[in-house]
């Protein structure tokens, strides 16, 4: 077998990069944005851990372009992720207090009967 280079150099082709698409919308930082607002209003232990992870992803993931573009920042959606977390876990430290008139009511129902 021959040593020889069998390439020719007028068939190689150059790699362009593919243009980004512009339209596309920049949905990770809709769920980081709205997943640690829903552990809060919901009080729902995975979904802010979901939310911890999330944000942490996007914030690793993030290119300049994006940073630029974006208003909110990375370490921003990590802390509100963080803080949704500690959210959820409040009533564990801070239990909620009971009733001023010490039923396990409403405060919505009728008012107890007057005694004659």
């Amino acid at each position: 077998m021959s040593k020889k280079d069998m390439r020719r150099a007028d068939l190689v082709v150059p790699y362009v990069e593919p243009q980004k698409d512009q339209k596309s919308g920049d949905m990770s930082s809709t769920f980081t944005s709205t997943m640690p607002m829903a552990a809060m209003f919901t009080r729902n232990k995975l979904l802010g851990w979901t939310s911890v992870v999330v944000a942490l992803l996007a914030w690793l993931s993030e290119s300049p372009d994006q940073s630029a573009k974006n208003a909110t920042p990375g370490y921003l959606s990590v802390g509100m992720s963080l803080v949704a977390v500690i959210v959820t876990y409040l009533p564990l430290f801070l239990p909620p207090t009971p009733n001023m008139r010490g039923g396990t009511g409403t405060g919505t129902e009728a008012p107890p009967a007057v005694p004659p």
